[in-house]
Parts: C-alpha cells; sequence; structure tokens
C-alpha cells in the first residue's frame, strides 16, 4: 500500500527548543513525511527573551500561527512534550478544525471545563518532592520590579538524574548548552480560566504516550490526566525517560507514524 505523507507539528518542553526532535524529525522526514518543529516564542534559536513574552497565548503564538495559515483542506498532527501539552491544548481549543489528532508525549494534558493550571499540581504534588529535588536548577526575576517575571532553568545535574537519566549522554550534553531560561505563566488567565470546551478541544482525537520511566512525572500522573479526557488513547513507552524523542526516539517514531496513518 503507498504511504500518504502526513503533517507532524512538533512542540517542544519548558527551557527546550525545535532542536530537541532533531532525531524524530529526521526519521520523520526520511519516512516522506512533511515535518514542522517549531520554537515557541522565546525558546530555541528565537531572539526574544523570556521576559519580553506577555503571555501565555504570545508564547504559544508561533503554534497558533502555524495553524492558521494551512490550507482548509490540511489537518495536522500535532505532538506535543512536557509542558508543550499546554500550547497544544490552545491550539486544539482555537482550531479545532484543522488538527486531525493531538499526541502529548510526557506531557501535560489539562482536561475541558477546568483551568489548565491544575495540570501542575497533578504533575508534581509537593508532598512527592523530597528535600533538594531540584538539586541546580535556576530561579530568577527579571523586568519591571513592580510587577516581576518569574523564571527557571534546568540545571545540568537535574537534567540528569531526573530528565535524560535513560537518554545517551551526548544528548545531555546537547541539551545542557542550549536549556534556556523558560516560564510557567502560573498566573496568566489563560492558565487560570476555564478556556477549553468540551465541543471544540474536547472533540479533537487525543493519545496520550506514556514514558513508563519519567521521574519528573510518574506514569500513573499521566494516566490520570488521560482518564478526564473521554475517549483518549493511552500508549506506553517502555524503558523511556521524561524525553522519549532521545531515550526511545526510534520508538517513538514508529509510533508517531501509526498514530498518523490512524488518525489522518
Amino acid at each position: 500500500m503507498e504511504q500518504r505523507q502526513r503533517h507532524l507539528v512538533l512542540v517542544h518542553g519548558a527551557c527546550h527548543g525545535a532542536w530537541q526532535w532533531y532525531k524524530v524529525a529526521t526519521m520523520l522526514s526520511s519516512a516522506g513525511h512533511r515535518v514542522t518543529a517549531l520554537d515557541m516564542a522565546a525558546c530555541g534559536a528565537r531572539a526574544e527573551r523570556t521576559e519580553e513574552v506577555p503571555s501565555f497565548e504570545d508564547y504559544s503564538r508561533p503554534l497558533l500561527d502555524a495553524l492558521a495559515v494551512l490550507p482548509p483542506d490540511e489537518k495536522a498532527i500535532l505532538v506535543g512534550h512536557s509542558f508543550g501539552g499546554l500550547s497544544l491544548a490552545l491550539a486544539m481549543e482555537r482550531f479545532p478544525d484543522k488538527v486531525a489528532a493531538a499526541v502529548f508525549v510526557a506531557a501535560l494534558l489539562p482536561a475541558a471545563g477546568k483551568p489548565m493550571d491544575v495540570v501542575f499540581q497533578q504533575a508534581s504534588p509537593q508532598e512527592g518532592r523530597p528535600e533538594g529535588y531540584f538539586m541546580d536548577c535556576e530561579i530568577g526575576t527579571s523586568g519591571d520590579a513592580q510587577r516581576p517575571v518569574q523564571m527557571f532553568k534546568f540545571g545540568t545535574q537535574f537534567l540528569k538524574k531526573n530528565v535524560y537519566q535513560l537518554s545517551p549522554p551526548e544528548d545531555l550534553t546537547l541539551a545542557a548548552a542550549l536549556v534556556r531560561w523558560s516560564r510557567g505563566f502560573r498566573a496568566d488567565a489563560m492558565l487560570t480560566q476555564a478556556v477549553l470546551t468540551a465541543e471544540r478541544y474536547g472533540a479533537v482525537s487525543k493519545v496520550c504516550v506514556v514514558a513508563e520511566d519519567d521521574a519528573l512525572a510518574s506514569a500513573d500522573c499521566r494516566r490520570l490526566m488521560a482518564s478526564q479526557n473521554p475517549g483518549t488513547e493511552v500508549v506506553v513507552l517502555q524503558g523511556a525517560d521524561h524525553m522519549p524523542m532521545f531515550s526511545k526516539a526510534r520508538e517513538l517514531t514508529e509510533l508517531l507514524m501509526e498514530i498518523a496513518d490512524k488518525y489522518t
């Protein structure tokens, strides 16, 4: 059977950029698919700084703009990692007719009818974080002294122990060199208000990819998020850490191609 070309749009996680998809994007492209790996605002190779991004919607603007210009007869497969799941959710609410399916890879997966920031507590309950958990991560503020912008950046030792612990060491080295300051936009109205509707966001097909050995957020918490979204397909990647695009790159790529064939 002749394989049809699919369009997959890849969205990175916090502190990362489009570069994190280099292995998966290469394999998808080599298989004949169209791949768009995006840098969100103030991420990856983009010039602006995180304190210059006023809102979560502005942060997600590259994804929103990419969907806005799709031809009327084209639907994309959205793939979001970690914090990128929230950008996927906003894009699905805005452009449900442009999304064939959304794949949440070790990602925050919010529920329709609830504020998106609920998933932060689900993913990282305070009682589950031992003292010193964040190790060499950096936390800072910038911008106007009256309205400071809270920022964070993953430290190399934290990445090694809790994010890339099963990934090739050269990918950890790459990450340590390229991670940037990021924001959680925890006070942003787009996250604190119930902006996701069952009629739009809820109507788009979803796949939750659970990384079984994710040390950043447990597999159980990913399954909990999926259970709050009726009809969500759950797929488990064994032996994957929080970065399946590195620790299980080929397996994740093959899964994405299967999902693309199934939902388009």
